[in-house]
């Protein structure tokens, strides 16, 4: 999947008339992500992914420690939504992710980030049943 098709499924599941809208998402959920995450962690989920987006992973300030309600307020901070449409801006988007992103390593990022993220995975577990 390359940039244009990645940020146009996000487009697609986020009902956004804008593609800008969906750059936006995307790189205000993936930065936030890649802060939480260790280095390691947030370059194997971003090496599948198209380049233009995986920096948003992987030039993160990496490592730092917050819960999920922190996660969904720097999110909805970066892109200008409340916390509920940044909750679900982000698992839509990381739905998305798992659509290229080996299972190997979403269960990966998933075992390192503490239980409240599992909310962040919802999607993703919903439609491997």
């Amino acid at each position: 999947m390359n940039y244009k098709e990645f940020v146009g499924q996000v487009q697609h599941r986020l009902e956004y008339a804008q593609f800008g809208q969906a750059v936006r998402a995307t790189r205000a959920v993936l930065t936030t992500l890649g802060e939480r995450l260790q280095e390691g962690e947030a370059t194997d989920l971003a090496s599948p992914l198209p380049m233009e987006i995986d920096r948003y992973l992987t030039e993160a300030e990496h490592g730092q420690r917050f819960d999920y309600p922190e996660f969904l307020d720097r999110v909805a901070e970066r892109e200008g939504v409340d916390r509920s449409d940044a909750n679900y801006h982000a698992q839509q988007l990381m739905a998305v992710v798992a659509e290229i992103v080996p299972p190997g390593n979403i269960e990966k990022v998933d075992g390192q980030l503490p239980d409240d993220f599992d909310q962040l995975f919802a999607l993703i577990e919903a439609e491997d049943e």
